[in-house]
């Protein structure tokens, strides 16, 4: 599975009072202000807060923490959360956000930081 936009929108996390806020600017017709605010707290680009901010309007609620953001992940590609278990299982952090990235299309930080929190989600 490559990542398309909404998937990548589904497995980044936003804090709910940004959510809000980007819903208040759509609420009063200022989708590019939306758009900017979603980017400006996440690592999300262009096309991806614009995916992010359509399925807000949607009634679809976005990731607000690494927890969700993994559950989200789960559900979209469970054979490539496997695929990340073993490698981290192996001790193989750097090829599992290297198979995320490329599976996911995520950006390296979203890569990392996901995989950190499912590598520590693992250790618990």
């Amino acid at each position: 599975m490559t990542g398309g936009k909404q998937e990548i929108a589904l497995v980044t996390p936003v804090a709910a009072e940004v959510q809000q806020e980007a819903l208040a600017f759509v609420a009063d017709g200022r989708e590019a202000k939306a758009v900017k605010c979603l980017r400006k707290a996440t690592d999300l680009g262009l096309p991806e807060a614009r995916a992010a901010l359509q399925l807000l309007r949607s009634g679809k609620a976005l990731p607000v923490g690494y927890p969700q953001a993994l559950e989200n992940l789960e559900a979209l590609d469970p054979e490539l959360m496997s695929e990340l278990g073993s490698l981290l299982a192996e001790g193989d952090s750097v090829k599992a956000v290297k198979v995320l990235r490329e599976r996911m299309d995520l950006s390296l930080t979203s890569g990392y930081r996901l995989v950190k929190h499912l590598e520590d989600r693992e250790a618990d």
